[in-house]
């Protein structure tokens, strides 16, 4: 069956877009094939800075006759109706259309069309320009004389060539033929600018990667990150160091050249005295390098540094590093700058004397200094919700009240609060922002603060996604959960909540962040009465206390559903009114390995029997025993189950005040038979009106035992 090439070559795309526009174009092309009829084996995408290329493999050479009837109206229906039809259809008149008949409805019309299949190179001419004119790049942009015409090309940066050749691999392929703004389709590609600048044909796919490999590019990029990848990791080695891998940067580097060569770089040592994060920040963002370790070193740095360029320099690559060395030496001037700076006097400290006093701080301290500052600017956290020195308040505030409840110390707790924005105000974060929070940390520990303060000044932002870890410091933990629980009931507060997918102030992470928090640290912690606190900074939308719950019982369940819990489980235990996460986790757990056993199984499948037919009787307004009348009872089976019931319920019920629910559900299990034997020999709809009522209101005394642990009727099986 015949293979299509199709390689879109343009002036270099942007790194980040590459992956993205390669799949779009897979997408967009094979979609398109399949509704036009064809069908194929297999499509993989590929990329270079330079081209979009697509691989199609055993493509149908012509797509099949299509013959379809499209009923129409009655023969009686009104003329509107049947030029409806006739549009439908895309017939001119009515006399084209067939008459069939159906004994019930009478005459009606019917179009037969007939639609002979069409050539695959057709399809593809036509399909092909009009996926390049509405292709979905982020951004894109005209050029050239036709810019200035209505509805021109546009393409993310300016299209030079396409190649779209068809056909068996036993034959000559041919090029399907169109043409887009001036660019016709060909068979002519070109390789490395500056190594193989002179024009390529080719003709399928294997042939179009070999030519290319002769030419100076790497077609594949998961090849190229492998490439760059192993040489840097050589050429480290070679000079006593282990590379320090970035997967990211590793991602961008591979989509910024065709043909990999890997040197090595240098700066000077008297740079190491920056932090390491800070030297890894500025070589990474501005020359896209990977910073190296003296061989076996766990955290220190080497002044040599690997960097990828797209060319075989002819003196081996020299010019290159030392070109970059010299742009990093400057940049990294730059950070020791600022470096220094940050550990200085502010120029304003006159001042900041009153918002130092509000907040207890000591102006002597950097730190301090540009926590004061950032009090004093009035840098606002979100026009509805005030600046942030108001927030830090609010945190200091409510990070106090949880000190007790986490185990931490009340005053290192205040003190992790208040500076725990301050390094917003240096000049590292201003020129890293992804640095804040780390750089606090640093800043805290030259001033002399306690090792736990300075741990939370970066651990209150964690966690930051499923992946990352929680803080486990009791400090950090307090201030941790008080930012969040300060940013939930603040949006709450101004009606800014998450809506669908969108989601542009990150709440969901937020709540995901205090469950991780709760529940992995095994923290007891009534979320409706912190709520309430935290919503008291905000006047008078404590009525939000409810939803907000109701939120995080939604992210606690995407929570234990990534932990592998059933989502039935869950829903049996929360109810409403559940504000203590890790009872409802513990519950969950206790359920869960109740019903792992058999008899946890059986107790289920009795207790929902127990539960429908009472539901069932209750439907129909049968009378139910207010109490159950040991008087009224004929059969052992029912003076079993009720002994059973009373003991169940209540040892039970202790258990959960003592909160041992794996007790509490154990003790439960024991129903298990006597629920069994009352089925097997009694009757619950006896005759005797009492007697039944009596029995009803047994299996009610069933329901109620086993609702103080888990809602049965909710559980699946």
């Amino acid at each position: 069956m015949p293979d299509l090439l199709l390689e879109l070559r343009s002036e270099e795309i942007p790194a980040r877009m590459q992956r993205k526009a390669a799949g779009d174009l897979r997408k967009m092309v094979t979609d398109g094939l399949v509704e036009a009829g064809l069908t194929y084996e297999a499509a993989r995408e590929y990329w270079t800075p330079r081209r979009l290329a697509l691989d199609i493999r055993g493509l149908t050479a012509r797509s099949k006759d299509i013959r379809e009837e499209i009923k129409g109206p009655s023969t009686m229906a009104p003329e509107q109706a049947v030029q409806g039809f006739l549009r439908k259809a895309g017939l001119s008149s009515i006399a084209e259309a067939h008459v069939h008949s159906d004994p019930k409805k009478g005459d009606f019309y019917v179009a037969h069309i007939s639609k002979p299949g069409r050539a695959a190179e057709e399809i593809i001419a036509e399909l092909v320009p009009g996926i390049i004119k509405n292709f979905p790049w982020p951004k894109s942009m005209r050029w050239g004389p036709a810019s200035a015409k209505p509805g021109s090309l546009r393409w993310v940066r300016p299209l030079q060539s396409i190649v779209c050749t068809f056909g068996p691999e036993t034959e000559e392929p041919v090029v399907v033929d169109f043409e887009i703004d001036g660019i016709r389709s060909g068979n002519i590609t070109y390789g490395h600018r500056f190594h193989a600048p002179a024009p390529i044909t080719v003709r399928r796919f294997d042939d179009y990667t070999a030519k290319l490999e002769a030419a100076k590019v790497v077609l594949d990029a998961d090849r190229r990150k492998e490439i760059i990848l192993a040489d840097a990791r050589n050429v480290a080695f070679a000079n006593g160091l282990d590379l320090v891998e970035d997967e990211g940067l590793l991602e961008e580097v591979s989509g910024l050249v065709e043909w990999p060569v890997v040197l090595l770089g240098e700066f000077e040592q008297d740079f190491l005295t920056i932090p390491s994060e800070v030297i890894r920040l500025t070589i990474r963002a501005n020359q896209k390098c990977f910073v190296t370790r003296p061989h076996g070193a766990a955290e220190d740095l080497s002044n040599r540094f690997i960097l990828v360029a797209n060319i075989e320099a002819t003196d081996g690559g020299k010019e290159i590093a030392y070109g970059n060395g010299k742009v990093v030496r400057a940049r990294l001037s730059d950070a020791l700058y600022f470096w220094k700076t940050d550990q200085g006097d502010l120029p304003d400290l006159d001042q900041l004397v009153e918002s130092a006093a509000n907040f207890d701080l000591n102006l002597k301290k950097p730190l301090d200094q540009r926590m004061a500052r950032l009090d004093h600017l009035n840098v606002t956290f979100h026009a509805k919700l005030g600046t942030q020195g108001a927030r830090v308040a609010r945190i200091k505030r409510l990070a106090e009240e949880l000190a007790p409840v986490v185990g931490a110390d009340p005053a290192l707790v205040a003190r992790a609060a208040v500076l725990a924005k301050a390094d917003l105000q240096t000049e590292v974060v201003g020129e890293f922002p992804e640095l804040q929070g780390a750089m606090g940390r640093k800043y805290a520990l030259l001033q002399g603060e306690h090792p736990s303060v300075a741990a939370a000044a970066e651990e209150h932002y964690k966690p930051q996604g499923p992946s990352d870890r929680v803080p486990t410091d009791p400090v950090s933990v307090a201030v941790a959960l008080a930012d969040k629980l300060d940013t939930l009931t603040g949006f709450w507060a101004i009606d800014e909540k998450p809506t669908g997918s969108k989601d542009p102030f990150a709440l969901r992470r937020a709540a995901l962040g205090v469950v991780r928090i709760l529940v992995e640290n095994r923290i007891r912690l009534g979320l409706t009465s912190i709520f309430a606190k935290a919503f008291a900074n905000f006047a008078g939308r404590a009525g939000q206390i409810s939803d907000l719950l109701a939120f995080f019982h939604d992210r606690l369940k995407v929570y234990l559903r990534d932990q592998g819990a059933r989502y039935d489980l869950i829903d049996a235990v929360i109810t409403p009114q559940s504000d203590d996460l890790l009872q409802i986790v513990r519950r969950v757990e206790a359920l869960g390995s109740l019903l792992d056993t058999e008899n946890g199984r059986n107790l289920l499948a009795g207790t929902k029997r127990a539960a429908n037919i009472l539901a069932a009787e209750e439907k129909k307004k049968t009378l139910v025993a207010e109490t159950v009348e040991p008087a009224l009872f004929r059969e052992d089976a029912e003076k079993k189950l009720f002994v059973a019931v009373n003991q169940a319920e209540k040892e039970a019920g202790q258990a959960i005040q003592n909160e041992d629910f794996s007790t509490a559900m154990l003790t439960l299990s024991v129903l298990r038979e006597p629920v069994d034997s009352f089925f097997e020999g009694v009757l619950v709809n006896d005759e005797d009106q009492a007697v039944r009522a009596n029995r009803l209101a047994l299996l009610a005394r069933i329901r109620a035992a086993t609702d103080q642990v888990a809602d049965f009727s909710k559980i699946v099986g």
